[in-house]
């Protein structure tokens, strides 16, 4: 076996065993645990729970490795590999009893930075559905055993998710860049959590996905499904706010969606 497989069977069972700790602290109700950059950007109790549970597992499996969480932070190592983790993507729907969130683990080899890592393998739970989204490089991506790929057309035009910042001030933008994919799009999703939004390109749920100031562990998981189901996710430029934006989908509809954005 693989290296990549194999961080990618550990990922999965350890993502499984963190979802079903998110689910049932979910139904045993939740308590908001502080605030992050807004009001609106909260962490509740259950992501630090999660998150200690996933750093701990892996802490003993693979002790050398590196770890970058999105509530306890980082940590270096010696291997040459990172985890990056979020332990649950899309707080505020969880909060909120709402069923898309996520836990996202993926695992990657160089600077845990996104325009420079190599990601190796990537695992997106969902665990109000049971859905286990895995991919390792150079095997593809699957939901279950079943393999994935990204739409190939979109004659009907594209149904394209997207997701906006926190901060107010932004939003303006993010409603500027919406008007412009309208025309080619079909309709627009805003599910909130960016690990399943890239999980369901990879799937062909949906035909792409887009958006700006995602953090390390929002989607590097996602962006490597999105790849290994044949597709394509990259970084466009920076806006004022020194926020760079993400685009996944299918290669032509990637270079239309870079397009329209860029202009």
């Amino acid at each position: 076996m693989t290296l990549e497989l194999e961080l990618r069977d550990l990922a999965v069972d350890i993502a499984r065993e963190a979802g079903d700790l998110a689910r049932r602290r979910r139904q045993e109700g939740v308590a908001i645990a502080a605030s992050k950059t807004t009001l609106a950007d909260i962490v509740t109790e259950a992501d630090r729970e999660v998150e200690t549970l996933i750093r701990s597992r892996l802490a003993q499996a693979r002790p050398e490795d590196g770890f970058l969480g999105e509530e306890s932070g980082a940590e270096e190592g010696t291997s040459g590999i990172t985890w990056v983790v979020d332990p649950i993507d899309g707080t505020v729907n969880y909060a909120f009893g709402q069923p898309a969130y996520g836990v996202s683990i993926a695992a990657v080899s160089g600077r845990p930075e996104p325009t420079e890592w190599e990601a190796l393998a990537g695992v997106v739970v969902a665990p109000v559905l049971d859905e286990v989204f895995s991919a390792a490089r150079g095997h593809g991506a699957h939901l279950g055993e079943r393999r994935l790929s990204v739409t190939a057309e979109t004659p009907a035009g594209a149904l394209i998710a997207t997701g906006f910042g926190y901060d107010p001030e932004t939003h303006a933008g993010a409603l500027d860049e919406l008007r412009k994919v309208m025309p080619i799009a079909r309709d627009i999703r805003r599910a909130g959590a960016a690990s399943l939004d890239l999980a369901y390109v990879a799937a062909g749920r949906l035909d792409a996905y887009y958006e700006r100031g995602l953090k390390p562990w929002d989607m590097a998981a996602g962006a490597l499904l999105v790849t290994e189901a044949g597709g394509r996710a990259g970084w466009l430029g920076v806006d004022s706010w020194g926020r760079r934006l993400l685009v996944a989908a299918g290669e032509p509809l990637f270079e239309r969606l870079a397009g329209v954005l860029s202009d």
